[in-house]
């Protein structure tokens, strides 16, 4: 008797999660809570670019950046300090062990929950399966969050001198000169470092000022602050190239400048990891790279989700993570409340920081028949005083009897007050109900509450 060759069944779990970033982890951790099953494939290491090559570490280095602007201007509060110069693999030892202590502590939870990680690079090859080196995962359900990264400009060729941001988070030397090439977040955040650091900095960006994204007088306050610092702003002006040589870069912009410069840092803007993903060739819709979704984030292929930077719209790690608990919560049958773009608070880690939420002026105006705006300036704040930080808080609301629908702020730690302004924005608040919460004294928070009454006709601290 002739025996049957013996098969091994394909692994199978209810979900099965390509990408282990800030949507991917998100989503395994909230289906495994649900009692879900959950396979959650990676091919380098569950936290993604956030945790690893994005948010934490940039973060870090620029909570080096305000220690040493600390230092230099201590005498300004009567502490006598010394600025002695800049450490680079001390500041990289306590970026490096912020990153591995919450590595550390996500890999712990994601144990906790009985969550099966195949390290490995994943390749999806139709229907609701993702092959990792022969062997094939399939779900019940499918989620792809392959993440993005750093775009490249044609014709400008990456070396020791021109860097994106993966590179220039681990340089081992603070640039003498440093040109930006994007005036986006990515690129003002590196650039206010580097300033900060000692370096001589200059942004490069097409558009007409910078972080364009943002309302226009968040643009006028972050380079007015910048200028007063030393950092160059060249908006409106295209960069026509760039050659590395052994000491410098040479570059070249579209006005007829050319200057060297000690690094080149191409920051414009990152793009969806979705080629080699086998994503087009077996029936994943894309539009210019990304995953084509409905309002429920399912794609092209029943079963399959889509969640983070591959889906059109800001590319922002919390945005990501609540899509993932989003879907999950789908594939759990809890009809979940889709996640509103315009309520996805934005913050700018910059020196001054810039952090907004709901609808610029212009998006405000085009929707609604009316908009009513205030700005209150941080000179009238008690606590902005004391930490010597100026800019201020801009609100809009529709009509002159509306609810707040957008919320822009301009100012040292100002991203700190983002969660009431998101609150105020999210449920549809009335200024005067925002003015009338008790907010402590002295905290840059009032400013919040000022701005708010200020918008309502009844301001406190205002002069006439």
């Amino acid at each position: 008797m002739t025996k049957a060759p013996m098969t091994t069944a394909e692994p199978h779990s209810d979900v099965v999660i390509l990408g282990g970033g800030s949507g991917g982890y998100a989503c395994a951790i909230r289906a495994a809570q649900l009692g879900l099953s959950v396979t959650l494939i990676e091919a380098d290491k569950v936290g993604g670019t956030c945790l690893h090559r994005g948010c934490i570490p940039t973060k870090a280095l620029l909570h080096s950046a305000e220690v040493a602007d600390s230092a230099r201007t201590s005498e300004q509060f009567g502490v006598r300090a010394s600025f002695a110069g800049i450490d680079v693999a001390q500041v990289h030892d306590y970026k490096n062990g912020t990153v591995e202590r919450l590595y550390s502590g996500l890999q712990g939870l994601l144990a906790q929950h009985k969550i099966t990680i195949v390290n490995g690079y994943g390749t999806y090859v139709g229907g609701r399966s993702i092959d990792v080196d022969g062997t094939r995962y399939t779900g019940t359900s499918l989620v792809l969050a392959t993440g993005s990264y750093p775009r490249e400009l044609p014709g400008i060729e990456l070396g020791r001198r021109i860097v994106t941001s993966d590179q220039a988070l681990e340089l081992d030397r603070v640039p003498t000169s440093a040109t930006v090439l994007g005036g986006g977040v990515i690129g003002v955040e590196f650039a206010s470092l580097w300033r900060s650091f000692g370096a001589e900095v200059t942004i490069v960006e097409a558009l007409p000022r910078l972080i364009a994204a943002e309302d226009p007088w968040s643009s006028k306050q972050l380079e007015r602050a910048y200028r007063k610092r030393g950092i160059v702003c060249k908006t409106g002006t295209k960069m026509v190239s760039a050659k590395e040589a052994a000491d410098s870069v040479r570059v070249q912009l579209g006005d007829g400048t050319i200057f060297d410069t000690d690094l080149l840092l191409v920051a414009v803007g990152r793009g969806p990891r979705t080629d080699g993903s086998g994503f087009a060739e077996n029936g994943i819709n894309l539009d210019k790279g990304f995953v084509v979704t409905d309002e429920r984030l399912r794609a092209s292929v029943d079963g399959v989700y889509a969640v983070g930077d591959i889906v059109p719209g800001l590319a922002l790690a919390h945005r990501g993570f609540q899509q993932g608990i989003f879907v999950a919560e789908q594939i759990a049958g809890k009809d979940p409340i889709p996640v509103a773009e315009h309520l996805i608070s934005r913050v700018t880690y910059s020196h001054p920081e810039v952090a907004s939420v709901g609808l610029d002026e212009e998006a405000a105006r085009t929707q609604h028949t009316d908009v009513s705006t205030v700005i209150y300036d941080l000179a009238g704040n008690g606590k902005s005083q004391i930490l010597r930080t100026t800019g201020g808080i801009k609100v809009i609301r529709s009509g002159t009897k509306g609810p707040v629908v957008g919320v822009h702020l301009v100012g040292d730690r100002v991203g700190e007050l983002i969660g009431e302004a998101q609150l105020a924005v999210a449920w549809e608040a009335l200024p005067d109900e925002v003015g009338r919460f008790i907010h402590a004294h002295p905290s840059q928070n009032e400013a919040l509450g000022e701005a708010m009454l200020a918008l309502a006709g009844t301001p406190l601290h205002a002069h006439n």
